[in-house]
């Protein structure tokens, strides 16, 4: 049996960033690169802020799989995310929360770089450590013989990841020549990690880029660019033995993961789809935790 932390993160900015450019963009509550111009606090924003019903049954589930199989879990947050779930009754989901995410993203644009919280979980938490994705739920763990261990390998696909002479950046920041840039990209959804200077060392350089970045529209190459595909051209650069939990293209041919990234616009659109699916999150939460019940009342 694996005991390790297990680490979540969630940053609440992007959120709030993303629904003040679609609420109002003409009257400059947001610019176009997701920078907040307005006084308003977040907080005013119809709604407020709150996680979607599926996604908080997959956190759940996530973090008590894992607390079940003696891992310690820890969220990391910003401190609109910590007050969420306190407010939510959710904090015990995780053996600790902290609030170790600036609320700011350090001056990081929160609509491109929308993952960036997890850089900043993954530099606050010493190695051997394992980083899911709160939408993704490892059943069982497998046997770590690598220093890496993510959910599979991505192809480079050029609307995805594109080359690296696209990006609009800073006029300090150069691109290394000597890094091998045709590395297959890793998906950080489920992450391993047991050598803490390669840790920080590829946390620096996306940070790095992140800040480097000039603002733009663009919210997904330069995103996956910093969480995934630079962690693996600097694991292929320092020759770094990386291993993948499950193959590309065939990410449902077993049982050991579930991850519903793919599926999450579907239960948005859908209703009557979200609504099985949670059901199925619910009665798993009464067979596997009967003593967590409660949690099903508090997800709404």
């Amino acid at each position: 049996m694996n005991k390790l932390t297990v680490i979540y993160s969630l940053s609440t900015l992007p959120y709030y960033a993303k629904a003040k450019q679609e609420i109002s963009p003409k009257d400059g509550l947001c610019s176009s690169d997701g920078r907040i111009l307005t006084s308003k606090e977040p907080e005013s924003l119809p709604g407020g802020f709150r996680l979607d019903r599926f996604e908080l049954y997959t956190a759940a589930l996530s973090s008590l799989t894992r607390r079940r199989d003696g891992n310690r879990t820890v969220m990391y947050c910003d401190s609109r995310g910590a007050e969420y779930f306190r407010k939510a009754g959710l904090l015990s989901l995780w053996d600790e929360v902290k609030t170790t995410i600036p609320d700011d993203l350090d001056g990081i644009n929160p609509r491109m770089f929308w993952a960036a919280g997890k850089l900043y979980a993954l530099n606050s938490t010493p190695c051997p450590l394992l980083m899911l994705d709160t939408d993704f739920i490892a059943w069982k763990l497998p046997e770590f013989d690598s220093d890496i261990v993510a959910a599979h390998r991505e192809p480079l696909l050029q609307n995805i990841y594109p080359p690296v002479t696209t990006f609009r950046m800073k006029p300090d920041y150069i691109f290394d020549k000597r890094l091998n840039y045709s590395a297959e990209p890793l998906n950080t959804a489920f992450l391993y990690m047991d050598n803490d200077g390669f840790k920080q060392y590829y946390v620096h350089n996306a940070v790095r880029f992140m800040k480097s970045a000039e603002s733009c529209g663009d919210y997904l190459t330069y995103m996956v660019f910093a969480e995934q595909r630079l962690l693996a051209i600097l694991a292929d650069n320092h020759k770094i033995k990386v291993g993948t939990v499950m193959e590309y293209g065939k990410q449902h041919a077993q049982k050991s993961y579930s991850h519903t990234w793919g599926a999450k616009q579907i239960m948005r659109n859908k209703p009557e789809q979200c609504e099985r699916f949670c059901e199925k999150c619910r009665n798993r939460i009464r067979t596997d935790f009967p003593d967590w019940g409660f949690i099903i009342d508090l997800i709404k």
